[in-house]
């Protein structure tokens, strides 16, 4: 049986929406209550690994990583690769979801990747597997990134989807930082359906359809009504936040055709510097910045299902 949840301070939203055929888990990091999702690898299917999914700066976990949507097959990411024998897991980073908010923190990179660190370690001891997959989404990219390079010894394989580097060329961050004073003022900042509607519309509108985003949406706003303005500020201010050549692991860039949260040339050059010869970089067409709430998610599923089952060479 999972654990009981602990007691701490929640902001919900004001739709009831359920999580359903998962295991609820937690653990502490200090004083920090964080929440974990299971979903394991179906019965009868060879086991193929485990995968640990981040979530990114505007949203918590399960919405991202664990959509229902009616009339849309497979929305689930986690259903998806754990039917194909995948053991899958997601985590409210803090300040987001049903982890603690009592901290006076602003829940920036630096403290999600200290998040992953907490998580990892409750993962692994439950795990089959010496090794997780991980897979990170925009500033969960980032924090993904900068956890790899600190645990090298925790992850087998990378991937980064809506990644960026040093920000340049990146017209979402240029917009950004002209509210840069606003995130640095306070802990949070509030979210409602209309933020998450323009993060479908600030790229390219038409990558995503009506019911998938207003299904993410209820989802989101569940669980939050406001969401912490560390990844902003970092990622408007502090950037680079990585440094690829010390993370000597086999990686993926994955950057949808439309997203604008980094360009081809900044993530080209990130790529360019990352020493394990086992990379690769992709290219989502039809996709702008939230990738598993796309039209074409079928294809990032299909894209990360290869790389996490790519065989290793037997000539290096």
């Amino acid at each position: 049986m999972a654990p009981a949840a602990p007691a701490h301070d929640t902001l919900g939203g004001t739709n009831a929406v359920t999580w359903k055929g998962g295991e609820e888990h937690w653990t502490r990091r200090d004083d920090v209550d964080l929440f974990l999702w299971h979903k394991p690898a179906a019965a009868g299917v060879p086991h193929a690994g485990t995968i640990f999914f981040v979530h990114g700066s505007s949203m918590a976990s399960q919405p991202t990583f664990d959509l229902s949507v009616p009339g849309r097959p497979d929305s689930s990411a986690m259903d998806w690769f754990a039917a194909r024998g995948f053991d899958t897991w997601c985590m409210d980073n803090e300040g987001y979801g049903r982890s603690s908010k009592h901290r006076p923190i602003n829940s920036d990179i630096a403290n999600g990747a200290l998040d992953l660190a907490a998580g990892s370690a409750y993962i692994l001891e439950r795990a089959k597997d010496k090794r997780l997959h991980l897979y990170g989404i925009s500033s969960g990219a980032l924090k993904a990134a900068l956890f790899a390079q600190q645990h090298p010894e925790r992850v087998g394989r990378l991937a980064l989807d809506a990644f960026v580097w040093t920000g340049e060329g990146s017209p979402t961050l240029a917009q950004r930082k002209q509210r840069l004073p606003e995130f640095i003022a306070k802990n949070r900042r509030p979210i409602d359906r209309a933020f998450v509607q323009s993060i479908f519309s600030r790229d390219h509108a038409g990558c995503a359809d009506d019911n998938t985003v207003s299904a993410f949406a209820d989802a989101i706003l569940s669980l939050d009504n406001s969401m912490p303005t560390g990844t902003y500020v970092d990622m408007c201010s502090k950037l680079p936040l990585v440094d690829p050549e010390k993370i000597d692991l086999p990686v993926i860039v994955l950057r949808g055709e439309y997203d604008g949260i980094a360009s081809v040339e900044d993530l080209l050059a990130f790529f360019a510097k990352l020493p394990n010869s086992f990379k690769q970089f992709t290219v989502m067409q039809g996709i702008s910045h939230a990738s598993f709430q796309q039209k074409n998610y079928y294809s990032v599923y299909h894209i990360l299902h290869a790389f996490y089952t790519q065989p290793e060479p037997v000539y290096r």
